[in-house]
């Protein structure tokens, strides 16, 4: 993008589309931030990093880092209106500070463009391994043969770039839509069954006789577990998880209804948000415990593990199958919600929604295939030492580019926006604003540091 683009976006009028109601702006944000850091993510780090322990530093970090940013974000979307391009500059040029902030608004842009690349990739096995569950293939199959099962399939090429293209084109079909007619038709329709079904497989894990075992190993903390990779695991962990600091939620906040309260519908998000990783958790180590595994197996904890766990269990196939359906239904929503702020960006450019989801989702495809091929024909291609391709795709936009966006926008919040201007937009009242700021400033931002200094050391 030319230099004079970004100032050319400053005088561009606010965004026309809104969401319809204040439930469906929590239901969409709560999409946005649920998906495979919930059900994927969140189990294995908790099993990795001491169970309630690192449960106990996740909601202590996400109450000092992941809400107050994530005010942010959507409280510069809101004040804004736009875009986040045009909303940086826009907010930037009112307070008397350079239009350079702009960039930022393309930073964020890139990182969504990087997150979704390898989300597609490992959305795309879920769909696999539904198929797979319906059918009952796992249940005739030894342990070993579950976990070939999984290296055999990624290092197919033709499977996983069949699964890449259908989720993309699930993903980019309903951005397509629009606001009102494709992404909160659908996450009115998908969220609550995403939490139904959740509770239904919490209620069979209440069955097992692993349930007491799970519930003791994520709420009864063993301090003895903490590491400082643990420390920086939570913290990194609670920022990701509410998919702050990509912009997308800065999209959002520009379709806030006026009179909706921002703090309180951010809480709302953020209990929404642990209570799926919270029942995914009980869910998962229940099934887990039952069968005498250990659940520390890593990324592989729901593509191996639970497999071969649900193999010997009485309606095993159908369960695993929900699982997989949850899994589905997460990633797709939160796909959903990541596709569209670029897809906004480039009709802020006058472009037609049809061709920029056409465009974003071509190019996604394209930069995935790393990600998809990087177990198969391109395995041997490492870059840095023992990093594969998709690593260094996982790596590079969640432990760098998210802080590093994140900082940033919670920078500008709190020390580069009018004050009268951001404490209108969070509409809760000074004294609210000036607790909030104060937070953010001394708390959030040094945490901030602290994350991305620790990543580099470690």
């Amino acid at each position: 993008m030319r230099h004079g683009a970004v100032e050319g976006m400053q005088d561009m009028s606010e965004v026309v589309e809104r969401w319809g109601s204040r439930r469906a702006f929590i239901i969409a944000v709560t999409g946005a931030a649920v998906g495979l850091g919930n059900i994927w993510r969140f189990p294995w780090m908790t099993g990795e990093n001491g169970g309630a322990a690192f449960l106990m530093l996740y909601v202590v970090f996400l109450v000092l880092l992941g809400l107050p940013v994530m005010i942010a974000e959507i409280m510069i979307g809101r004040a804004g209106r736009r875009t986040p391009i045009q909303a940086l500059t826009h907010l930037a040029r009112d307070a008397g500070k350079s239009r350079h902030w702009g960039w930022l608004g393309l930073f964020c842009g890139v990182t969504l463009f990087f997150i979704l690349s390898f989300y597609s990739v490992v959305s795309g096995w879920s769909i696999e391994y539904l198929v797979d569950a319906l059918s009952g293939h796992f249940a005739s199959q030894s342990p070993q043969e579950i976990g070939s099962a999984f290296d055999a399939f990624l290092a197919s090429p033709g499977r996983v770039l069949f699964n890449h293209t259908l989720f993309l084109f699930l993903t980019m079909s309903v951005v397509a839509l629009g606001v009102g007619g494709g992404l909160e038709r659908l996450n009115n329709l998908l969220m609550p069954l995403l939490y139904l079904l959740l509770v239904l497989l919490v209620g069979y894990a209440f069955t097992t006789s692993g349930f007491t075992a799970a519930l003791a190993w994520l709420f009864m903390p063993d301090l003895s577990a903490l590491t400082p990779m643990a420390i920086f695991n939570a913290m990194g962990h609670a920022f990701f998880t509410l998919a702050v600091g990509a912009g997308a939620l800065m999209t959002y906040g520009a379709y806030m209804p006026d009179d909706q309260s921002l703090p309180r519908a951010v809480v709302t998000v953020a209990i929404l948000d642990v209570a799926v990783a919270l029942m995914a958790g009980i869910a998962i180590f229940s099934i887990v415990f039952s069968q005498n595994m250990a659940p520390d197996s890593g990324p592989g904890l729901m593509f191996v593990t639970l497999p071969i766990a649900f193999a010997d269990l009485p309606g095993g196939a159908l369960w695993l199958g929900a699982f997989f359906v949850l899994l589905l239904l997460a990633t797709w929503t939160s796909s959903i919600n990541l596709a569209e702020p670029m897809v906004a960006m480039l009709g802020s450019l006058g472009m037609a929604r049809w061709l920029a989801a056409v465009l974003i989702g071509v190019g996604v495809w394209l930069m995935g295939l790393p990600s998809a091929l990087s177990f198969s024909i391109w395995s041997d291609v490492r870059p840095f030492g023992d990093m594969t391709l998709f690593d260094l795709a996982t790596t590079l936009p969640i432990d760098i580019m998210l802080p590093i966006g994140g900082l940033l926008i919670a920078f500008f919040a709190a020390w580069v926006m009018e004050g009268t201007r951001a404490s209108m937009a969070i509409g809760a009242g000074e004294r609210f604003y000036r607790h909030w700021r104060a937070v953010v400033r001394w708390v959030s931002i040094p945490l901030l540091v602290v994350v991305l200094v620790g990543f580099f050391l470690s």
